[in-house]
């Protein structure tokens, strides 16, 4: 089977690293990829939300499969006009993705399904003032998010009143985020541990991995500005099998259903973004493709031939497949360049990576990264992450540092207290 995998960053080099794995997989091609996917696919000279070259290429190439890791190509509805030639894709419709595409959207198939989230108001640039007395008569510190995609960084938690407004006035009236913050969900703020269940859907069948959890935070103790993620694992101490289930029941496939019912089957990876309040089990958002770095832990684990998996996802067969993982836990440290989330220099040349490779059950996968000659040299906010299996959390924590040690270039920034929460 010929591969093609939309995108190049660190999510993309662990689903092409899986499919590498694959023994149905005989060629792996990809948009422009990073320097370490570069070692196992093909470059195409298109970039990843170029929706017509990849129309175009596809023919030409004779691929069997595409894997979509970003969302922006899922919204602007590449996976449509690959059916349009009889191309399988895995990932969402764009009528589907808008489940991450439009925060309101997804609310409202929540509030069809019956699936537990957080109260919320929906406003938009002309109601600033309503956002604002939603916010006052609330009495409490709230959430604000953008509506849209803003690359993850759309999502502004407040303790106060007071930080409320001002985030309202951030988005909405300020227009930080472009478009994507046209309009704004105003919701309660919940307490307790958060974590992600991603499960494969192919219509009818869904078929979670097993739990994880992302840093989001830029800083140790969760502070500073939200990232794309900061570091990763799994599995997570506090998902047994019947919570794992529950959220199968009570969240992955009454979201599925609710968009069945409206004539919007799903298909790919659907990610659940939750966290587990003293009242239960509470959806914060929903994806429409993995998480990143969330993919690096699970892709380590995964046992399951890679390319069977997602070809059955995308073809409607996945009740047929049996999806197993290694029992051993997985950590992932992401290496980010210095001023990440803001601006950040490029360019820096990364020493070490073949140090860091030799070592036992250690994989070091690229984000931001491209060579140039014999170098290779950061390119990116998130330059890399080093994900390591072990007996259990602790172990694999200690290896994903020991690998982390050996790499260097300058600037470079980690935290230190990846999945300390559960240590």
């Amino acid at each position: 089977m010929r591969v093609l995998v939309v995108g190049n960053g660190g999510r993309e080099h662990a689903l092409s690293l899986a499919l590498h794995r694959s023994k149905s997989t005989s060629k792996i091609f990809a948009t422009r990829p990073n320097a370490g996917m570069a070692t196992i696919a093909e470059s195409l000279d298109i970039a990843p939300t170029d929706v017509a070259g990849i129309l175009a290429a596809c023919p030409n190439l004779d691929i069997d499969l595409v894997v979509v890791g970003p969302e922006a190509p899922l919204v602007a509805g590449l996976t449509d006009q690959l059916a349009e030639i009889g191309v399988p894709a895995l990932g969402p419709s764009a009528a589907a993705a808008q489940l991450e595409g439009s925060k309101r959207f997804a609310k409202e198939i929540m509030s069809e399904a019956g699936i537990p989230t957080a109260a919320y108001g929906a406003f938009q640039s002309s109601e600033l003032e309503a956002a604002k007395s939603f916010v006052r008569e609330h009495g409490a510190g709230m959430v604000v998010k953008a509506d849209g995609l803003a690359a993850g960084k759309g999502v502004l938690v407040c303790n106060t009143v007071e930080e409320t407004l001002n985030a309202i006035d951030y988005i909405l009236d300020d227009g930080t985020f472009g478009d994507a913050g046209a309009e704004i969900i105003v919701e309660e703020k919940l307490t307790g541990p958060e974590l992600s269940v991603i499960a494969l859907v192919d219509g009818e069948t869904v078929v979670p991995f097993p739990a994880s959890r992302d840093h989001k935070r830029a800083y140790d103790d969760d502070a500073g500005p939200n990232t794309g993620g900061m570091g990763a694992f799994s599995p997570v101490p506090q998902i047994d099998a019947t919570l794992l289930q529950q959220t199968v029941d009570e969240v992955l496939r009454p979201a599925a259903q609710a968009l069945g019912a409206r004539g919007i089957p799903y298909q790919g990876f659907l990610y659940a973004g939750l966290m587990l309040t003293p009242n239960g089990i509470r959806v914060l958002e929903f994806n429409c493709r993995m998480g990143d770095p969330e993919c690096q832990p699970l892709m380590a684990r995964l046992t399951s031939d890679a390319g069977e998996l997602f070809y059955a996802t995308a073809t409607g067969q996945l009740s047929e497949q049996i999806v197993t993982f290694d029992n051993r836990s997985a950590v992932c440290v992401v290496m980010t360049s210095g001023g990440y989330p803001g601006s950040y220099p490029k360019g820096l040349a990364i020493t070490g990576l073949e140090s860091a490779d030799k070592l036992e059950n250690i994989t070091v996968v690229h984000a931001g990264t491209i060579q140039k000659d014999k170098n290779i040299l950061t390119n990116g906010g998130r330059v890399l992450g080093v994900t390591a299996l072990g007996a259990d959390i602790a172990e694999a924590t200690k290896r994903a540092y020991e690998g982390v040690k050996c790499i260097h270039f300058e600037g470079m920034h980690v935290r230190t207290d990846i999945a300390a929460s559960v240590l």
